[in-house]
């Protein structure tokens, strides 16, 4: 039989009623919504999670940009906060970020640092954790002689059908496909010039990155077929800019398999929540499909989606 010391056996006891201590209540993920002062609902994302003893930590993603660290979360009271460092706002001042736990639901504010104060409100984001489906016959997304079935938002339409190729002439709005859908299998064929940057939203919430991966970026987003900030492929696919690249791509709730022209590049990987210019941050709803059209000049083409029965 072992036998401890007393203050040994203390020190077991309390170490063990600490381990199991149950974590406090905002850790998890949380689809967030964000309120301008035009009241303008924009979606944003935060992750809190425990790092040893009673510190948190997590992951932010704004309205727009890549997913940030946040290396301590203060949390008392039912209340957090956390500061960020600017990544594309405007100003040189932290982003602070503060709000209340109340109901299993989150709401605050924060300071953009350019000094901008907004409201923001938060609930906890769906597992997404669903069974292979069944699948539908495919469907043509782009007819290859106009926009039925599109819309465009945020920006001046550029967007066109030139030769059977869905064509954007330069920055301008994004397109959008009137359907929405859940689950799916979608293919396509992208082009890009030298440079070159674009995006494909699944839902609307989750871009597969478009870019020119044979030239280095000021940010690593992960290159051609990475989900923006989240996944970064396992190899790079991509052959030269000016070159016709394909894309399959599969998403069941959050499991998501992408393919670059043949390869492999993410096999049923999760995706943690929304990227930054996602169209609205309510993951457990069906959406569309999106192009980013900001950035410039792209082409598509072969634009086929498979949906869930």
């Amino acid at each position: 039989m072992i036998r401890y010391a007393p203050a040994l056996a203390l020190l077991f006891v309390t170490t063990l009623t600490a381990q199991e201590a149950p974590p406090p209540k905002i850790v998890g993920r949380w689809d967030l919504t964000v309120r301008g002062s035009d009241g303008r609902p924009l979606p944003s994302w935060l992750e809190v999670h425990s790092s040893g003893r009673g510190v948190l930590v997590g992951r932010f993603v704004g309205v727009f940009g890549s997913v940030r660290p946040i290396s301590r979360i203060m949390y008392a009271g039912d209340t957090l906060r956390f500061s960020l460092p600017p990544q594309w706002e405007n100003g040189d001042s932290d982003l602070q970020v503060e709000g209340a736990f109340a109901g299993d639901t989150l709401r605050g504010s924060l300071t953009t640092p350019d000094g901008t104060r907004m409201s923001w409100s938060g609930v906890r984001a769906p597992a997404l954790r669903r069974a292979n489906p069944a699948w539908a016959p495919a469907l043509r997304l782009f007819n290859g002689k106009d926009l039925t079935g599109w819309h465009s938002v945020g920006g001046t339409n550029e967007w066109s059908a030139v030769n059977g190729v869905l064509t954007n002439a330069k920055g301008g709005a994004n397109l959008v496909t009137d359907a929405v859908f859940t689950d799916f299998k979608l293919h396509f064929e992208v082009r890009y010039p030298a440079r070159g940057n674009s995006g494909v939203y699944l839902r609307g919430r989750h871009e597969v990155q478009v870019e020119d991966s044979v030239v280095s970026s000021a940010e690593a987003t992960g290159g051609l077929g990475a989900i923006y900030g989240f996944l970064i492929p396992n190899q790079n696919a991509a052959t030269r800019a000016g070159e016709w690249q394909t894309l399959d791509v599969t998403l069941v709730g959050r499991r998501v398999t992408v393919v670059l022209n043949g390869k492999l590049i993410i096999s049923e990987a999760e995706i943690p929540g929304p990227t930054g210019g996602a169209l609205d941050s309510n993951e457990g709803a069906p959406g569309p499909i999106m192009l980013q059209g900001d950035h410039g000049p792209v082409e598509y083409r072969n634009l086929t989606i498979t949906p869930a029965r």
